[in-house]
C-alpha cells in the first residue's frame, strides 16, 4: 500500500489527463460453477482492445476477504486508505444530495422498508419505491421533534432519505438498525462509547415516532438507518495530487464521496450517454474525471444476471468509444468492488481493472474479464495504489530519492 504522504511528496505540475471509469460492482461470478460471469459474458470489443494495449489485473478495495460498502471502496480508489478514513454514509448521502453539512450534524442514510405483520423485514428497499412516493412519506415524517436538537428529513432516491440531527453532544460511534437480512427485525442503534450515548437515544426515539407515523402505509412501513456518522474532513484530491479533479456520476452517494475529497461535482443525468456528454462539455477544464456507472450494481444486487451483462455491454458501446475519442492520457477502467448477481449483494472478490496509456507493458491479455486479468502484469494489489499507479502513467509523479 503506497503511502500517501510519499505521494503527495512527488506530485510534479503537467497538463496530462486521467479518466477513472468506475463501473460499481463490477466483478461477478457464475451463475453455475464452470461458467462465465457477468463480465465474461458480455461482448465488449472496445474493452477488450484496451485491454490488449494496456495492462490488467485485480485489486481487493479493502483487503482479501473482505466485502467493502460503496463508501469505503471509492475512498479507496481515489487513494485514501479506507481503514485510516472510516466515514458513514449518511455523510456521503448528505453531501451528495447539496445538504449544508456543519461540523456537528450527526447524519444517517435511511430506507424505508417494508415489514410484516410481526415487525419482521420482508423487503429492505419498500418495493424500490420512487423518488416521489418517497418524498410524499417523507413530509409525514418531517413534523417528529427530538429534545434539544434539530431534525432534518430529506429525500435521496428512490427508497433513499437522510436524517441529519444537529445539535450539541452529538457524537459516535453509533451502530446501525437495518439487519441486512430479511426475517430479521429492525436493530436499535447502540452506542458504541459512552459519549455517544445521546446521540444513540435520540435517534432510536425519531425511529420510534416514525414507526408510528408508517404503520398504515404500504410497501413502506417501516425505516431502517444506516451509516451514522460526522463529517471528518478529508485533505482534497488537489492537495493530495495536485489534480484539478471532477465528478460526472448521477447517485448522490457517489456524488457525495467525490465531493468529500474536493472534486467538483458536476450536473449531469443519470443515463450513460448523458454522462458521456457532460464528460465532453467539461473535458478542457479538469485533470482527473471520475466517471461512474451505477446500473451494474443494481442488476447484481436483482440477482439479474441477464441485465447486467446487458448494462456492460451498453457501457462498452456508448461511453467507452466516447471516452476513448477524448483521448485521455490515462485511462483506468474498474470496479469499485464485486457484486454477483450470484449472491444479490457485494461481495469479497477482487475486482477486475484494466490502467491503458502510451506507457504500459505489454502483457498477455486479450480480453478484459476475470479470467483474463487473472493473468494480467499489474497483478493482484490494493485499490489504494491504483491512484500511485496512474498519477505515474501521467507523468505527475517525480523520482523518489536521489
Amino acid at each position: 500500500m503506497t503511502s500517501q504522504k510519499i505521494i503527495s511528496q512527488l506530485v510534479v505540475s503537467n497538463t496530462t489527463k486521467i479518466v477513472l471509469l468506475i463501473l460499481d460492482g463490477l466483478g461477478g461470478a457464475p451463475m453455475h460453477p464452470g461458467g462465465p460471469t457477468e463480465l465474461e459474458t458480455a461482448h465488449t470489443p472496445n474493452l477488450d482492445a484496451l485491454a490488449a494495449d494496456g495492462i490488467c489485473g485485480l485489486h481487493d478495495p479493502i483487503a482479501p476477504g473482505i466485502t467493502p460498502g460503496s463508501g469505503p471502496s471509492h475512498l479507496a480508489l481515489f487513494g485514501y486508505d479506507p481503514l485510516q478514513h472510516q466515514i458513514g454514509r449518511g455523510v456521503l448521502e448528505s453531501l451528495g444530495i447539496g445538504f449544508d453539512l456543519h461540523s456537528d450534524d450527526m447524519a444517517a442514510r435511511g430506507n424505508f422498508c417494508t415489514v410484516d405483520e410481526n415487525g419482521l423485514i420482508i423487503d429492505r428497499r419498500a418495493g424500490r419505491i420512487p423518488t416521489e412516493k418517497a418524498t410524499e412519506l417523507i413530509q409525514l415524517l418531517r413534523p417528529i421533534t427530538l429534545p434539544d436538537v434539530k431534525v432534518f428529513v430529506e429525500p435521496v432516491k428512490d427508497y433513499r432519505f437522510i436524517l441529519v440531527l444537529r445539535g450539541e453532544g452529538l457524537s459516535g460511534p453509533l451502530t446501525e438498525t437495518d439487519p441486512q437480512r430479511l426475517g430479521a427485525a429492525p436493530l436499535p442503534v447502540e452506542a458504541l462509547s459512552p459519549e455517544a450515548e445521546r446521540a444513540a437515544a435520540l435517534f432510536n426515539q425519531w425511529v420510534s415516532h416514525a414507526r408510528q407515523i408508517l404503520a398504515d402505509q404500504r410497501p413502506a412501513n417501516m425505516v431502517t438507518l444506516r451509516g451514522l456518522d460526522k463529517n471528518p474532513g478529508l485533505p482534497s484530491m488537489e492537495a493530495m495530487y495536485g489534480l484539478r479533479a471532477a465528478a460526472v456520476a448521477g447517485y448522490p452517494m457517489y456524488r457525495g464521496v467525490a465531493k468529500l475529497v474536493g472534486m467538483e461535482v458536476l450536473p449531469t443525468g443519470e443515463t450513460i450517454e448523458e454522462e458521456a456528454n457532460t464528460l465532453e462539455a467539461y473535458w478542457p477544464d479538469y485533470d482527473f474525471f471520475f466517471v461512474h456507472v451505477k446500473k451494474t450494481d443494481s442488476a447484481g444486487e436483482d440477482g439479474d444476471f441477464e441485465e447486467k451483462v446487458t448494462i456492460i455491454e451498453h457501457v462498452d458501446r456508448t461511453l467507452v468509444p466516447a471516452i476513448v475519442q477524448l483521448k485521455p492520457d490515462v485511462l483506468v477502467v474498474t470496479g469499485d468492488h464485486s457484486t454477483p448477481a450470484l449472491l444479490r449483494s457485494h461481495s469479497w472478490h477482487p475486482v477486475p481493472i484494466l490502467l491503458h496509456s502510451p506507457y504500459c507493458r505489454a502483457d498477455p491479455v486479450k480480453e478484459f474479464s476475470e479470467r483474463g486479468c487473472v493473468s494480467g502484469a499489474l497483478g493482484r494489489f490494493p485499490a489504494t495504489d491504483i491512484m500511485p499507479l496512474a498519477m505515474a502513467n501521467a507523468l505527475r509523479l517525480a523520482k523518489f530519492g536521489a
